[in-house]
């Protein structure tokens, strides 16, 4: 259909006043025309283009909601590498980084400028003529994900620049969720009876990913940008205060917290301002990130290998809250460890509300002296994990009894044991016990196992309730009937759940042996072991002196191996897995140890005690990777791995801001790479 002459100037007329509109709402918080003139100038817009579809254009206040992206997200290759930043978390930190600063260069930088780190999604988006043509996530720096179809839909960010935009621009921001929103989201879940979301920035980032620009429409996302990548045809910026003031007169939502100072005194009181306010915004901060003003130093002091000297961050410290410690229940784990958690009542903590968190054991519960009934110190450390720091004595309620252990175990009514010489207690139910069964099928279908997509936790207490599986033989002998039968199970769903679980029965040998659960057995042993024997039932069969001889396995791992193989439910279990399809032959050994390096550069401690991993077992899984393990945490460290009975290495994570990954974080670090690092 041909335009009529004076539809067009129309629609060019509207699509300005909305183009304006926005970005005094979602930019400078300061409108100009009431939502019912906004509503109406929309509606009109909808529909001249709808009688004029020739007239639809990209930027258009129409198209923020676009197609359904397919199943994978492009890999987009930034223009400009995105560097991740450096932390201090201490004055004396940050008075250390500003002395290399002047080192470098030889006199004091002429000025800085501070902003807040906004905790968010890093995203990258391009402009060309200026109007959105891409938006990415960080990924690893250099390769990002290809999120434009849910970026066009955040009405904070511009379809297309104000003023004169140059022929392209890249600029780099943080995607947020207010926490207003946060907060009607949760109320909204709580309404249908669904679980609640965990805190402002997963959600944030889960929203960007969904795979139906829609449904992140609905999710009430924000933005802040912060710098500019790459730019060509536009103006000789001089200073980062200058790109700043640049990217807000193109229209662009700048943070006006953010300030340019003189010197250090300056910086540390801008720190402790923040502090003080950081939650007087409707958006979650997790620091100040410090930079140096000038373009010509920043290029002058340059770049390590992953970070910029020019900028850091300046961490803010984990809040602490009091809260009561209304009871202590346990959890059986896949290994029958049984790990003691705190239930506490409510409280907000860093952003997100607390009511469990891990107590690891029994000699931890002593020695912290932490009791039902007490008022006790909550900390989120590295502003992630919960944990109770200890009791406030002072209110403790009188005659107040120790916590003990329970003799048996709530889940099956079997005695709990504390083995000699171990830190964890353990149920001696097997599989009879509810809580392990669950927790064992979980692991053998998981990422690190045998990777059945879809059979996670509510499938698998689902399957577990209707009694359909009792051990992971039955897995691959489920029928679609069955399954048919269950609400909100329909051909699709269940087809691909049959495919995964098919899929599954040609693993090699080495993440067979992962899913089994054998005492100590984790990923680098399992590939040892299939290396050395080929099939499984050659391993079981093996005495512990040809396992213990397989370099790199001590007589502990080989007597695991040997007690688990003599045992008759799994000689049995291993029959029934034979018998269902599942491959128990390697054709040619597994490699023990693997080219990739998907770790390297990176430095990580590993502290406390892991069921599934030796400390050695653990520090060859990262190094095959390309990553080193070291015995000290420090402000280089990119993640701890904490298993029971951490000590201090896990206070010294804490107060650096370090990610803390359990042992389940450190199987999905194995499998899916540092990424997750930033989830």
């Amino acid at each position: 259909m041909t335009p009529v002459p004076d539809i067009e100037p129309r629609v060019a007329e509207i699509r300005n006043a909305l183009h304006r509109a926005n970005h005094r709402y979602y930019v400078l918080d300061d409108p100009e025309i009431s939502d019912a003139e906004y509503d109406g100038l929309m509606r009109e817009l909808i529909a001249l283009e709808t009688a004029h579809p020739d007239l639809v254009t990209d930027d258009s206040p129409t198209q923020r909601v676009g197609t359904p992206l397919d199943d994978a997200f492009a890999p987009v290759t930034h223009l400009e590498r995105m560097f991740s930043l450096d932390n201090v978390e201490s004055v004396d930190e940050l008075e250390a980084w500003q002395a290399r600063l002047a080192r470098a260069l030889g006199r004091d930088p002429a000025g800085y400028v501070c902003e807040q780190k906004i905790d968010g999604l890093a995203v990258s988006i391009t402009y060309a003529d200026g109007r959105l043509v891409r938006a990415a996530t960080r990924g690893d720096g250099q390769v990002g994900e290809d999120i434009t179809a849910n970026v066009r839909t955040i009405d904070a960010v511009p379809l297309r620049l104000l003023g004169t935009p140059p022929e392209l621009v890249e600029v780099r921001g943080e995607i947020y969720m207010p926490v207003a929103a946060f907060a009607a989201l949760n109320a909204r879940q709580a309404e249908l009876g669904q679980k609640p979301y965990v805190n402002p920035r997963n959600t944030a980032a889960g929203s960007v990913r969904q795979k139906d620009p829609a449904k992140t429409a609905e999710r009430a996302l924000s933005i802040w940008l912060y710098q500019v990548g790459r730019v060509t045809g536009g103006p000789e910026l001089a200073t980062q205060w200058e790109s700043l003031q640049w990217l807000a007169d193109l229209g662009l939502r700048v943070n006006p917290a953010s300030e340019r100072v003189d010197d250090l005194v300056a910086i540390e009181a801008y720190v402790v301002r923040t502090e003080k306010g950081r939650h007087a915004n409707d958006y979650e901060i997790d620091g100040v990130v410090v930079k140096v003003d000038d373009l010509g130093e920043q290029r002058e002091v340059g770049y390590t290998a992953k970070s910029p000297r020019w900028a850091v961050a300046y961490k803010l410290p984990p809040e602490e809250k009091t809260t009561t410690l209304e009871r202590i229940e346990i959890n059986v784990g896949r290994t029958g460890a049984v790990t003691p958690f705190a239930v506490l009542e409510p409280v907000f903590v860093g952003g997100v509300t607390i009511t469990n968190a891990t107590l690891h054991n029994e000699g931890e519960i002593h020695r912290k002296d932490v009791r039902p009934g007490d008022t006790v110190i909550v900390r989120r450390a590295g502003d992630v994990i919960p944990e109770v720091v200890g009791p406030v004595v002072s209110k403790r309620p009188t005659d107040t009894p120790q916590w003990h252990m329970p003799a048996k175990c709530p889940f099956c009514g079997n005695p709990i044991v504390l083995p000699e010489g171990e830190a964890k207690a353990r149920c001696t139910g097997g599989f009879t016990c509810p809580s392990r069964l669950r927790e064992y099928l979980y692991h053998f279908a998981s990422r690190g196992a045998m990777d059945i997509e879809g059979l996670g936790y509510k499938t698998v207490d689902m399957l577990l309730t209707e009694g359909l599986i009792k051990d992971p033989a039955d897995i691959f002998t489920l029928d679609p009937e069955d399954l048919l039968a269950f609400e909100g199970w329909g051909e699709v769903s269940v087809a691909n759940l049959l495919g995964a679980i098919d899929g599954a029965k040609d693993r090699p040998l080495g993440r067979l042996l992962t899913a089994l659960g054998i005492d100590h057995v984790g990923g680098t042993v399992a590939r040892q072991l299939a290396a050395r024997f080929l099939s499984l039932p050659a391993l079981m069969e093996a005495s512990e002196e040809e396992i213990a001889g397989i370099e790199g396995i001590g007589p502990e791992i080989a007597g695991s191996v040997a007690m688990w193989s003599r045992d008759e439910d799994n000689r049995n279990l291993v029959a029934r897995l034979e018998a269902a399809g599942v491959r128990l032959v390697d054709p040619e050994p597994e490699p023990a140890g693997a080219t990739a390096s998907e770790l390297a550069g990176l430095s990580f401690v590993v502290t406390g005690t892991l069921d599934g991993f030796s400390r050695a077992g653990a520090k060859a899984e990262i190094e095959q990777r390309g990553g080193k393990v070291t015995g000290s945490v420090s402000g280089k460290t990119a993640a701890v791995i904490a298993g029971a009975s951490p000590g201090s290495k896990l206070a010294k994570a804490d107060s650096l801001g370090i990610p803390v990954l359990d042992e389940a974080g450190f199987d999905l670090l194995l499998a899916e790479g540092p990424g997750i690092l930033e989830k």
